[in-house]
C-alpha cells in the first residue's frame, strides 16, 4: 500500500459508515446535488473524512454548477494523488485520491473553461471530505 494510514478493510468498515465505505474506499459516487457541501460557501479547511488529512482549502472551491463540490487546486502539492481510471467504457478519467491513506475523493478535468488559475475542476464527493471552520 504506501500509504502514511493504512488500515484493514475491517478497521475502514467500522471506521466510517456504509455511504462513507462506499465512496471512499469502494471508488463510489454519491448522487448530483445532495451533498452537504456543494453550496457552500463556509470558509475553512476540506480534510479527508477517513484519516483528517489537510486537502483543500475554501478559497479554491468555485461554483461549477455540476452538483457535487469543486475545486481548482488541492491544498499542497502532496495532499491528494492521481490516477487513470478507465471504469465507465470510452471515457477514461483521473481519478482524485487522498495522498495519506487512498482513500477516492473524486476526479478532476481540465480544460472546461471555468477560468479558473489552474483550468482544473476537482470535483469531488461531499460524503469524502469534512469541513473545518476557519482558514
Amino acid at each position: 500500500m504506501g500509504y502514511k494510514v493504512e488500515k484493514s478493510d475491517e478497521e475502514w468498515r467500522a471506521q466510517l459508515s456504509a455511504d462513507e465505505y462506499q465512496v471512499l474506499r469502494q471508488a463510489g459516487t454519491e448522487r448530483a446535488f445532495t451533498g452537504e457541501y456543494t453550496d457552500s460557501k463556509t470558509i475553512g479547511v476540506y480534510n479527508c473524512r477517513a484519516c483528517g488529512a489537510e486537502l483543500f482549502r475554501s478559497a479554491t472551491k468555485f461554483e461549477s454548477h455540476c452538483g457535487w463540490p469543486s475545486f481548482y487546486d488541492p491544498a499542497s502539492t502532496d495532499a491528494v494523488e492521481t490516477r487513470e481510471d478507465r471504469s465507465l467504457p470510452g471515457r477514461p478519467r483521473t481519478e482524485v485520491l487522498c495522498a495519506t491513506c487512498g482513500s477516492h475523493l473524486g476526479h478532476v478535468f481540465e480544460g472546461e473553461g471555468y477560468g479558473t488559475p489552474t483550468d482544473l475542476r476537482y470535483c469531488i464527493n461531499s460524503i469524502a471530505i469534512r469541513l473545518e471552520s476557519g482558514e
